[in-house]
């Protein structure tokens, strides 16, 4: 004959409840913390891709056509990193220099009383020679017209080993005339100038960012056709930004 099984004592009976209440407890903590988990990888990988698109974004109005946002009400405060030229080379005055964009002669004027430490930078940078042999690596054709120099490594990401800022006289109508010289920069970040700019070849009309607009720092005074030509070739490729056809090296810089 089978033995009955005898019922559960009342505090078995309770020691039972109580496992499977904390039983169902660790359940859903297990839960919670696998679709925490899983929360935690997408906003890494979220995180990743924002992170990857601002180390893309060094270029004339950041690596897009044109700069979609308003300008802040207050302008950036100055920021530094690594060793900057002083702005007090610049002597607040105006300098007057040239350059070779491939056999072409393009002279220029430096405004050395409205942007100061852009003029300081560019004026150290053309006399230590770091930017003969360097390429215009991006021309833009529509929308906004702009040649890009610059960059060491020729792809919009290279800089002389250190940022400045702030952004220094840039136009109040957002519109940067034919002939200006402007420096490039990350997209909503106005303290992170180095040695890329621009030179704009055709009237251009580009909205300030999170940041503001983009330092203009001198102007084209001679042989501005030089650099219309070679925008009139066009780019390596169908689109309207990117490398010029024509390769582009600057080369014979000198400035006084």
């Amino acid at each position: 004959m089978a033995n009955k099984k005898s019922p559960l004592s009342k505090a078995a009976q309770q020691r039972v409840k109580t496992y499977e209440v904390r039983s169902n407890l660790q359940d859903s903590k297990a839960g919670l913390k696998k679709r925490d988990n899983r929360v935690a990888v997408i906003a890494g990988f979220v995180a990743l891709a924002i992170a990857l698109g601002s180390q893309l974004g060094y270029s004339a109005l950041h690596q897009t056509n044109s700069a979609s946002a308003s300008p802040t009400a207050t302008p950036p405060v100055s920021t530094t990193t690594g060793k900057v030229p002083d702005k007090s080379l610049a002597q607040a005055r105006s300098w007057q220099g040239s350059l070779k964009l491939n056999s072409g002669l393009v002279s220029f004027e430096l405004d050395g009383k409205n942007a100061p430490q852009a003029v300081s930078n560019f004026i150290s940078l053309v006399r230590s020679g770091f930017y003969n042999g360097v390429t215009c690596h991006r021309l833009t054709t529509s929308g906004i017209f702009v040649l890009q120099c610059g960059d060491p490594k020729g792809d919009g990401s290279g800089g002389p080993g250190y940022n400045f800022g702030p952004i220094e006289n840039a136009p109040a109508s957002n519109v940067y005339q034919t002939g200006m010289l402007a420096m490039a920069r990350v997209g909503g970040n106005g303290s992170s100038m180095g040695s890329q700019f621009f030179i704009v070849y055709k009237d251009s009309p580009i909205p300030a960012d999170a940041a503001g607009g983009y330092t203009v720092f001198g102007k084209i005074t001679g042989g501005l056709g030089v650099v219309q030509a070679i925008a009139a070739v066009g780019t390596d490729g169908a689109g309207g930004d990117g490398k010029p056809k024509t390769p582009v090296t600057m080369s014979a810089l000198n400035v006084k």
